[in-house]
């Protein structure tokens, strides 16, 4: 399971979700353009200590992300408040990239409608959204619990 994010604008957020995959051991690709300046050195930054425990992919548009995803034949799950598939009935499968847009403006309606599947997490409607890291930290744990990829919390730690 990869984690990808589009056009991310807020390097917290960035940062919490590369941490989010070195310790999900998931990997996470990043869709440029980003909305901060993406380097190794910011990543450093961004990512903490953890940017030496995440495998990262960086694609420098949406085109290139395309191309990669067309070769991996894997399905991409667009989490979104546009969607009335609730992400704990969706069926998970080990090989999914879930998928989150820009935090100010989601994702445009042609990367929408590539997506092979859209899932949400219900809010209370008096609401516009969560953060994109608290919403696929929720969807990436259930993705991960039904495809039983949790790491093994016997691990040694290092």
């Amino acid at each position: 399971m990869d984690i990808a994010l589009y056009q991310p604008d807020q390097p917290p957020n960035t940062g919490t979700l590369l941490r989010l995959g070195a310790c999900m051991d998931v990997p996470v690709h990043v869709i440029e353009p980003c909305g901060f300046p993406f380097s190794p050195k910011a990543i450093k930054r961004y990512a903490m200590d953890y940017a030496d425990h995440v495998q990262m992919h960086h694609h420098l548009d949406w085109a290139n992300f395309q191309r990669w995803h067309e070769m991996s034949q894997r399905r991409v799950v667009l989490l979104t408040t546009q969607s009335s598939t609730v992400y704990s009935d969706f069926s998970f499968r080990p090989d999914d990239i879930l998928m989150v847009g820009s935090e100010s403006a989601g994702v445009p309606t042609d990367v929408h409608s590539y997506c092979e599947a859209r899932v949400t997490v219900p809010m209370k409607t008096e609401v516009r959204s969560l953060n994109v890291a608290v919403a696929l930290s929720m969807v990436l744990g259930e993705a991960l619990r039904q495809t039983d990829m949790l790491p093994n919390i016997n691990q040694t730690k290092s």
